[in-house]
């Protein structure tokens, strides 16, 4: 464990705050700086916040083999084993020390949208095993949606765009937006601890794909940030947890759409033994929607950086990047 860390200290953007001026600059001044911000009085009780915690464990807590009866498909739905992502294999010995569980928009499998990429019907554990679990997740899934798009409209006014222009159809109208479980085993489990120095983490270092996460924690310290992946050596610092409220990041989409005006950090999990669980929600655009230079964000002396990209084709590349092949696990699916 690296002792030396020290803690950052994070903006923090209410959503019941009246003055939007006030919020809008605070982000701003934090999308300059770490691409991380705290949001608090979103709207979300505390009740359902626990509720998805109590059930997220009760999945982790069955056993490997029903576990593994819900194997994340090519939809990138259902579980995730412990050392199926790798996010860092230029420093990682193995792959992240956490397991997983991805819950997207529901679409049935026969309507036409499913044969896109991230869209399609959704894996559930049955009602005899895990009563009430999935309407629990679809109404977290639905509220942290509302949520993300009302911190996009304060991101769209700190880039000087429209407030609703997140909004528009081929934004979030029809967004790609993926609910995350995730559950880090503790020390006396997995006979890990996290050391950086031998390349064991319980998330490798990595940036996110899309447009933002909100991040909701347990207790348990386990986030750190590197404000400059190119420092030698890399300075990095953990981000407290907030009861009740969101942590939130920039992802490598929204850094594209900027033209490197706002930061996607470099952030990785450092566990010190201790189990820990969090929730990650990802929100990207529409499949069909093309990420380009944002007018606001290019200039004679600031040309764009990157060609444009659709959503879909930019993001199906990047999991297949970081994730295990699903046929190394076809001989354990039963």
């Amino acid at each position: 464990m690296e002792s030396s860390i020290s803690r950052t200290n994070l903006n923090c953007i209410s959503l019941s705050d009246p003055d939007t001026q006030k919020s809008v600059e605070l982000l701003k001044q934090a999308c300059l700086d770490s691409g991380f911000f705290y949001v608090v009085d979103h709207g979300i009780s505390q009740e359902l916040m626990d509720d998805v915690f109590a059930q997220s464990k009760k999945f982790f807590d069955l056993p490997t083999n029903e576990k593994m009866k819900l194997l994340r498909d090519e939809k990138n739905r259902g579980y995730t084993p412990m050392l199926d992502e790798i996010l860092d294999p230029e420093n990682q010995v193995n792959g992240d020390y956490k397991e997983g569980y991805y819950i997207g928009v529901e679409v049935p499998a026969d309507d036409p949208q499913a044969n896109r990429p991230f869209y399609g019907p959704n894996q559930w554990p049955s009602d005899e095993v895990l009563p009430r679990w999935r309407e629990v997740m679809e109404k977290y899934h639905s509220e942290a949606l509302r949520v993300a798009k009302s911190v996009a409209r304060i991101i769209a006014l700190a880039l000087n765009l429209e407030e609703d222009f997140f909004d528009r159809p081929e934004m979030l109208g029809e967004p790609i937006a993926t609910l995350r479980l995730l559950h880090y085993e503790g020390g006396q489990k997995t006979g890990q601890v996290s050391n950086p120095s031998k390349g064991i983490y319980g998330a490798g270092a990595h940036s996110d794909y899309g447009l933002i996460t909100l991040l909701a924690t347990d207790d348990v310290v386990g986030l750190q940030i590197c404000k400059d992946r190119n420092a030698q050596p890399q300075v990095w610092e953990y981000v407290a947890p907030v009861k009740g409220g969101f942590i939130v990041n920039l992802g490598d989409m929204l850094e594209r759409w900027s033209n490197c005006i706002f930061r996607s950090t470099l952030h990785r999990v450092v566990l010190d033994g201790r189990e820990r669980y969090s929730i990650a929600f990802f929100v990207e655009p529409s499949h069909d929607c093309i990420v380009e230079c944002l007018p606001t964000c290019k200039s004679e002396s600031n040309p764009p950086k990157f060609p444009p990209i659709t959503c879909s084709a930019y993001l199906s590349q990047r999991y297949k990047d970081t994730h295990a092949d699903l046929t190394a696990y076809s001989s354990n699916k039963a």
